[in-house]
């Protein structure tokens, strides 16, 4: 009786660390970041009215041969992790706490100023309840002295997300983040942050 205890107990303590370790190196293998798509050059798009889309020569204005969308629209990361969002085009990224929903913002009248951020495609939201990071703006002479205008219509921004919640996500911009002909919510999205139970950073 004795032995059949005791080896009942070395295979449940073997099984126990089987699977502590299969956790561990299942953890291992996850990426500690993710690529979010902020905006989307197309070569193809219908306002280009069939012209090339040669960045080289000019950057096409008001956002022509852009498509104001995120891809993915939904992400879930573990706390720690980082998100990187690569820009394409002249977008302004913003971050709201956890819970926030697009209907959130109650504000879209209010943007920041022409000092700040160029008037274009309605303006910069200046919505701030609840917003815990925001992006610079594609071009500004903003804090440049003496005062030299810079150019940004594409770049990367790698946001750390340390407390588990759900992030809302979305561009800035009045009239990308709201449909200006119909009302709607529109580029936006959530960044789902877990607890990270093995805490490795």
């Amino acid at each position: 009786m004795k032995r059949i205890t005791f080896s009942l107990i070395c295979v449940l303590t073997f099984i126990g660390i089987a699977l502590s370790v299969s956790s561990v190196m299942a953890d291992d293998r996850r990426s500690d970041n993710v690529t979010v798509s902020f905006g989307l050059w197309d070569p193809n798009k219908s306002d280009l009215m069939g012209a090339p889309l040669d960045r080289l020569i000019g950057d096409p204005p008001m956002g022509v041969g852009v498509n104001d969308i995120i891809i993915p629209q939904k992400v879930t990361i573990k706390e720690g992790d980082t998100v990187n969002f690569i820009i394409g085009g002249g977008h302004v990224l913003t971050i709201y706490d956890d819970g926030t929903k697009p209907e959130d913002i109650t504000d879209t009248t209010s943007i920041e100023p022409a000092t700040s951020c160029p008037q274009t495609a309605g303006g910069v939201l200046s919505f701030s309840t609840g917003r815990i990071y925001r992006g610079p703006c594609f071009s500004t002479s903003f804090g440049t002295t003496p005062m030299t205008t810079i150019t940004r219509r594409d770049g990367v921004e790698v946001v750390q997300f340390t407390k588990p919640g759900r992030y809302l996500v979305i561009c800035a911009r009045k009239n990308h983040f709201i449909n200006s002909t119909t009302g709607d919510f529109q580029m936006f999205g959530f960044v789902k942050v877990e607890k990270d139970r093995n805490k490795r950073w």
